[in-house]
């Protein structure tokens, strides 16, 4: 399973709310956040728990699929080959917890490849789109968790609060103390908080080796830590 850094850091940092029982990963790629999400939920002592997880691309949603069924997940995850869109429109169902690393990448130019442009251009799935199906899929009292660039953030926390999601947390990811914050993790709910915690995650310190916090958030996931 390909998997980056920031990616594995957003699915540890990731902690939905005790009562969760309904899980949504949009743009699942090949089922990663969802896999680190079902090894801390989907306990005998939460039998209810699930996780839908959706995904546009056809090899990311083939891969996802090989992913989930060699995991001891198979009867909690479930993956669905369709544009987040027409699952919106199509789903009766809301979720507790919603997790998403959009695609970024906006202003950059595009790749020779279908599959990694539409992974990271947003032209296939616009912030306002993204927020529409958002909204009509996240329970009243439910939580979203967003990944992206941090000049990217500023522009989907504003968009969020225009359809009544306030940014309630927040975490920037920088490389090194020497490097500016490259990734932002940002939760956002329908009842607005004032101060949201502002957090920070260092993931290597000035001798380029991994930091105490970036070890302690991936040593259930990572090998060789």
């Amino acid at each position: 399973m390909k998997v980056c850094t920031d990616s594995c850091i957003f699915g540890a940092y990731v902690q939905p709310k005790p009562q969760v029982r309904s899980v949504l990963d949009i743009g699942t790629g090949t089922g990663l956040l969802s896999l680190m999400l079902a090894q801390r939920l989907c306990t005998d002592v939460l039998p209810e728990m699930y996780i839908d997880a959706v995904e546009i691309d056809e090899k990311a949603y083939e891969q996802a699929c090989q992913n989930v069924a060699a995991s001891p997940w198979t009867d909690r995850v479930r993956v669905h080959h369709q544009a987040i869109q027409a699952y919106a429109q199509s789903s009766d169902q809301t979720y507790d917890f919603i997790i998403t690393n959009p695609p970024f990448f906006e202003n950059h130019l595009k790749t020779q490849h279908k599959a990694q442009n539409q992974a990271l251009h947003s032209e296939s799935l616009s912030f306002d789109e993204l927020l529409t199906a958002i909204t009509q899929l996240l329970n009243k009292e439910g939580t979203l968790a967003v990944l992206l660039p941090v000049y990217q953030m500023e522009q989907f926390a504003q968009k969020a609060t225009n359809v009544g999601l306030h940014l309630t947390q927040s975490l920037r990811i920088h490389n090194h103390p020497n490097k500016r914050d490259f990734r932002m993790i940002a939760y956002f709910e329908r009842a607005a908080i004032q101060h949201p915690p502002k957090q920070e995650l260092f993931i290597r310190d000035a001798h380029q080796q991994y930091t105490p916090a970036f070890i302690a958030l991936l040593k259930d996931y990572y090998l060789h830590l």
